[in-house]
């Protein structure tokens, strides 16, 4: 019996230490062959990727930048991870974001004047539930006609991107020619960490990203631990046999699609507390598609989300330091980040990797 119990928990490290290499792999093969572009291309990849490395991880303010990057894709690699896990493909992460900013740029200066703890816990939940509501005609249009997710919340990413546009270059716009509204007030704003944390280097980042690992840690806890998760998983591999278990699949989907885009609508409220402190026309970077790849990269781990929205937040933040000190074009990046994507995607040729290295292992070993 300790046998067939050791057997069984090596097995059960092994599948788990094979999964966790897939996406590591992805990203090697993804850098390899960047530098064959680049090689190719007439740049030498090791100065291009020291030089990139030095741009996100190279010091305090570096490292800080990259936790900054890194924090709205946390969000929304959250937001894309919970939906995927009950099955649905919540694309329109980026106008749950957009809406979320709307919130906190209006509610902002409505509660100017009040103490600053206060208004960050309202301004966030506020957010949250916008986010919520902006994916909840989605969700119920899937639940109750099966229309498909995908094409209701990318229709639903245009609609808020346009109520937005208009807002801040009308009703909400500030004295000026520059369509954009109202500085927040300082007790709308989240303090930076080195504000809290004197003994860190100054930097832009800000609370929001310890927000973002917290709840990170706090969905994979519901998904694992509780009841709602349990419905959203168990929906997510088999919703026939969900139902005949007494699941109901629409109320499931509802609450997961709701779910998926509070967390959206979080990454907005962070941007605009955090970074821009007013709402502006096109403040996203196009941060709930790369969510997408970021979930993926994770395997749809909350907890893999953290890692995984920090790569690409040190491929953006090295990225202006890989151009500046080794010539290398912007767009290398957009390509290693493309490559990462299809590999995770095809994560077969990956695995063939794996499958590959472990057989020539055994066979040295012979």
């Amino acid at each position: 019996m300790a046998e067939l119990t050791r057997e069984t928990l090596s097995k059960r490290v092994t599948g788990v230490l094979r999964e966790l290499a897939v996406p590591l792999v992805s990203v090697a093969i993804a850098a390899a062959i960047g530098s064959v572009i680049m090689l190719v291309s007439g740049f030498d990849p090791l100065t291009a990727f020291a030089a990139m490395f030095k741009g996100a991880f190279g010091g305090g303010r570096q490292i800080g930048e990259t936790m900054l990057r890194s924090t709205p894709l946390m969000f929304t690699g959250l937001a894309v991870a919970y939906g995927f896990r009950a099955g649905l493909f919540n694309i329109g992460a980026e106008g749950q974001l957009f809406m979320g900013g709307l919130s906190a740029a209006w509610l902002g200066i409505v509660l100017a004047g009040m103490p600053r703890p206060l208004n960050i816990v309202l301004m966030i939940l506020a957010g949250a539930a916008i986010g919520a509501a902006w994916a909840f005609i989605p969700a119920l249009l899937k639940a109750k006609v099966g229309a498909h997710e995908v094409i209701t919340t990318m229709m639903f990413t245009y609609i808020g991107r346009y109520i937005v546009s208009w807002l801040v270059t009308g009703p909400l716009k500030a004295p000026g020619q520059i369509p954009q509204t109202n500085r927040l007030p300082v007790e709308s704003t989240l303090p930076r960490l080195h504000e809290m944390l004197p003994f860190l280097t100054p930097s832009r980042v800000h609370f929001g990203f310890v927000i973002a690992v917290l709840l990170a840690m706090f969905v994979w806890w519901v998904l694992k631990y509780t009841s709602l998760g349990y419905e959203s998983r168990a929906v997510g591999y088999n919703p026939f046999a969900s139902e005949t278990g007494g699941i109901s699949v629409p109320a499931t989907t509802i609450k997961a699609l709701c779910i998926s885009g509070a967390l959206a609508g979080l990454a907005g409220v962070t941007e605009v507390m955090g970074v821009h402190l007013r709402l502006f026309d096109q403040f996203s970077a196009g941060f709930g598609f790369t969510g997408i790849a970021v979930a993926l990269l994770a395997k749809n781990n909350p907890i893999g989300v953290i890692a995984a929205a920090i790569l690409f937040g040190g491929l953006s933040a090295g990225g202006g330091t890989m151009q500046l000190e080794a010539d290398v074009p912007q767009k290398v990046i957009l390509i290693i980040q493309a490559l990462i994507i299809f590999l995770v995607a095809a994560e077969q040729i990956a695995r063939w990797v794996i499958g590959w290295t472990e057989r020539k292992g055994v066979e040295n070993a012979g």
